[in-house]
């Protein structure tokens, strides 16, 4: 008995250290879960709290026929507030509250959005001027949970002006962005860029297109994050047989929120239109025979060092799947890639202007007699013959 008492003892000793490892991470995991919550709910009751005080500053000061001296107002605040609360309610920081009030009136917006942004996250934001940028960055932000330096590299990268999305009239703009916050459902156009920055790869002026190809391969993990988030490498140098002959596709993507294959083509030089017959191919063979019966049509991707928009435009690209980006491998300097980037949005929207003034009907003939005058000759037949329903005026 006394034999089997040691036994147990030194059995428990030996588990002692493996129960109080297993403890104590429980333990630390339950105080992080804790420190989560709290951070979180400190972050959204501050981030609320700077909305009423901008929006307090904006209302009774600004607004109300104040702005003249409104300036002098917002610093004697600062000052008085700083003394009693810290610096945290300096004049630069004022100056942010009351630009997150006038760029996010709804308080019920503003509320839901600070349970997932920091207030780091819109110090950031605020500096995004165009509204339709603005919205864009907030929705991405939240729906990929980008921490603050991800989103500040994003804006400085011009996410938003290499969007399909940017080239659109604002009114479709704004109607995916919409769909984007009520659904939180993504769409080729916002996936999608042009152009992608492969400044990471590290290649010289001279490299051909297996060097490309396998310098992209050996840094996978910053070309899916220069891709987006959602896509997932499945396979390189895909092979297809066609008529007993071998195809090989580049690289071969998913999308997991498009739910579809990504076909991606890479081209040293200039786009061409026999790269299109190339890939319509390809994804008509992904679709015949790779594509699942709860996935979407694959999409076609050709990354190009140029393209023509003339050509892209006459070969109706988007009917087929395909789109052209062109992709760059050394930055260009921010002002003269700002410019580009701008025309280039211009140049798209113009285009779509002039399709939509083109597909208007024309002008249809005037009628010799308006609608009240047929109705009334029509009135004066009745009460002639009143047996007899006159409608062949």
């Amino acid at each position: 008995m006394k034999r089997k008492l040691i036994k147990r003892k030194t059995y428990i000793q030996a588990l002692r250290p493996a129960i109080e490892s297993a403890v104590i991470s429980e333990i630390r995991t339950l105080i992080e879960s804790a420190r989560g919550r709290v951070a979180s709910f400190i972050n959204s009751e501050l981030t609320l709290l700077y909305w009423k005080v901008g929006e307090r500053i904006s209302r009774e000061i600004l607004r109300e026929k104040r702005a003249e001296y409104g300036k002098e107002i917002v610093v004697s605040l600062s000052r008085q507030l700083v003394e009693d609360y810290g610096n945290g309610f300096s004049v630069p920081n004022l100056s942010r509250m009351v630009r997150l009030a006038e760029y996010f009136p709804k308080e019920k917006i503003l509320s839901t959005l600070s349970k997932e942004l920091s207030w780091s996250h819109f110090v950031e934001i605020l500096q995004v001027r165009d509204p339709l940028a603005r919205d864009f960055y907030t929705e991405m932000c939240r729906l990929e949970r980008w921490s603050v330096r991800t989103l500040r590299k994003k804006i400085d990268g011009m996410l938003f002006e290499r969007t399909a999305l940017s080239k659109k009239p604002e009114i479709l703009i704004r109607t995916e962005l919409d769909k984007l916050l009520k659904e939180d459902k993504l769409s080729p156009d916002i996936v999608f860029r042009d152009p992608y920055f492969l400044d990471f790869l590290g290649l010289k002026d001279s490299y051909q297109e297996k060097d490309l190809e396998s310098a992209i391969l050996r840094d996978m993990e910053s070309f899916i994050m220069e891709l987006g988030v959602g896509f997932t490498f499945v396979e390189r140098q895909k092979r297809m047989i066609i008529d007993g002959k071998d195809f090989y596709l580049d690289l071969l993507f998913y999308h997991r929120d498009l739910k579809r294959l990504i076909a991606i083509e890479l081209k040293l030089g200039e786009f061409k239109p026999a790269h299109k017959g190339q890939m319509e191919l390809y994804l008509r063979w992904l679709d015949k025979y790779e594509r699942k019966t709860n996935e979407a049509h694959p999409i076609g991707l050709i990354l190009c060092a140029g393209k023509s928009e003339e050509q892209i435009e006459l070969l109706e690209l988007s009917k087929s799947g395909i789109r052209v980006a062109q992709y760059m491998t050394k930055l260009l300097p921010k002002k003269i890639l700002e410019k580009k980037l701008h025309e280039s949005i211009q140049r798209a929207r113009l285009l779509v202007e002039n399709k939509e003034k083109s597909t208007m009907p024309e002008d249809l003939p005037t009628p010799n007699k308006s609608i009240s005058a047929v109705e009334r000759s029509q009135l004066k037949k009745l009460k002639k013959s009143p047996k007899k329903l006159m409608l062949d005026e």
